[in-house]
């Protein structure tokens, strides 16, 4: 169905996941996925992290980043309750992969080879849940961040012949 003049400027602009340590989860991210942190929003008993790519070059300072955090497509926040980190009997949040809980599957980045992502992730330790080589879509890959949510890495065009 095409799009209507009332749902023309429609864009998807965020999903979130809550995390157990945002120290772990900012710093995997940022320095392994390679999202830029747009804002922190500390409302006393949670925080709020808004992550995206940087594709401005590292133009955009950190007001404008704040300020277009709305406005922009594919951020990721990351919900902190504070406590979670240093609770030794918090066993951690339903990934929706399995059950309780099954429902929310994983999100998606894009990258320009898959293999050598993979090659790179494993470099840095990285958890699989599956490898480029395992079963039969050898084009995908899926990784499991601090959390144990699933993170889907995909090409930029895949063929299916």
């Amino acid at each position: 169905m095409p799009r209507t003049a009332e749902t023309a400027s429609f864009a998807f602009n965020h999903t979130m996941i809550r995390v157990k340590d945002p120290k772990v989860s900012l710093q995997f991210y940022t320095e392994i996925i390679g999202m830029d942190l747009l804002s922190e929003k500390d409302f006393g008993d949670f925080t709020l992290y808004f992550l995206a790519f940087d594709h401005s070059s590292g133009a955009l300072s950190a007001k404008e980043k704040e300020e277009t955090r709305f406005g922009r497509e594919g951020v990721l926040e990351l919900t902190h309750n504070h406590g979670t980190e240093s609770d030794p009997s918090f066993q951690g949040y339903a990934n929706g992969n399995s059950d309780p809980g099954r429902g929310f599957g994983h999100i998606a980045i894009t990258v320009d080879d898959v293999e050598k992502a993979c090659e790179r992730f494993e470099q840095l330790g990285v958890a699989f849940k599956k490898k480029p080589s395992d079963g039969k879509m050898r084009h995908i890959a899926f990784i499991l961040d601090p959390d144990g949510y699933w993170i889907e890495i995909v090409p930029r065009a895949i063929r299916f012949d």
